[in-house]
């Protein structure tokens, strides 16, 4: 069962840390969107994205909901500065892709995530994946090398499969008035058919890993499932690319609602009806910039730190209307 209490950082072998979600599944329609889940009150939805092996960063951005008067904390940290869930049911928490590579704590990062999925009640940490988490998954596919998910073993991406079929780690989760997913689509979509094309490439790819055939199945799994694996152009990220590829400038204005990631951004900016909040790795050479987006049926606000670590708002509108909107306040 989730919601027990996790201690120690295990920072070994990525299955060690993975194997830390051993929580119940999260079936559909519950890994789907918010409104399955049984709580006494709507909760909020915070979402992060891209935080790319950047710990520090990634607790600033969580603890601005701390730092601010008009928020309960959704985490705190304990004495040894690990990240504890306190939010109870009041929340949910998006890890919205790119947990992983460019920084220096990938395996920190994965615990931290898979920590607060164990502490949380089920269904309130919902992880989507990014093409980094991809990578870990068709690592023949995408070539890279020196980076986290291009060193993961068999076992490591057994384990992060196994966490997909169970429902933990999904492409898109539908919250109020809008979608999350790392990339987005740029036409209307089902959440719930994207999950379950992410978990059927995890079925068929589970029992090959490791094998001669492994390298043909991830193959295989990309072209089956374009809309989850999909990648165009030189860099990936064209406007034929999947929900964890496509580069922000293709999003159309006429795009349905979504939270994304994936295309770097100074401050969380939307364009027509489509936030980006990619924000920590533009700015994790400076003091502030860190951000998390906050959704209530009502409304959402961007959270973000000044350079002297105060924390701004700046609530955008629901998505009825078209207008780019710029930075914070």
């Amino acid at each position: 069962m989730c919601g027990g209490p996790v201690t120690g950082d295990r920072v070994g072998g990525g299955a060690q840390v993975l194997d830390q979600l051993d929580c119940d599944p999260v079936l559909s329609p519950q890994r789907d969107g918010v409104a399955a889940l049984e709580t006494d009150a709507p909760p909020a939805i915070v979402s992060v994205s891209d935080i790319h092996g950047n710990l520090r960063s990634a607790r600033s951005a969580l603890l601005t909901l701390s730092d601010h008067p008009e928020y309960e904390p959704v985490v705190e940290t304990d004495a040894a500065r690990r990240l504890q869930w306190v939010g109870g049911e009041a929340y949910v928490l998006v890890f919205n892709g790119d947990l992983v590579d460019r920084g220096a704590h990938s395996q920190q990062v994965v615990e931290m995530a898979a920590r607060l999925a164990r502490q949380a009640p089920p269904g309130h940490v919902r992880i989507t994946v990014g093409n980094h988490e991809l990578g870990m998954l068709t690592p023949d596919v995408y070539g890279w090398e020196d980076w986290y998910s291009a060193e993961r073993t068999p076992e490591d991406r057994r384990q992060l499969l196994q966490v997909i079929g169970d429902g933990h780690v999904v492409a898109a989760y539908e919250g109020y008035n809008f979608v999350y997913a790392h990339a987005g689509r740029p036409e209307q979509y089902d959440p719930g058919a994207v999950n379950d094309d992410l978990a059927a490439a995890a079925d068929d790819l589970r029992e090959a890993v490791g094998t001669g055939e492994d390298a043909d199945v991830q193959s295989s799994i990309t072209d089956a499932y374009p809309a989850v694996f999909g990648f165009d152009g030189h860099t990936g990220r064209g406007p034929d690319a999947g929900i964890a590829w496509l580069d922000f400038e293709y999003m159309p204005v006429e795009a349905p609602p979504q939270v994304v990631g994936h295309t770097v951004q100074r401050y969380p900016v939307r364009e027509g009806n489509v936030i980006c909040e990619n924000v920590i790795r533009k700015n994790r050479r400076k003091d502030g910039g860190e951000a998390v987006l906050v959704e209530t049926p009502e409304r959402i606000v961007a959270l973000g730190r000044d350079a002297d670590g105060e924390v701004m708002t700046h609530e955008f509108s629901l998505p009825d209307a078209v207008d780019a909107e710029g930075p914070a306040d």
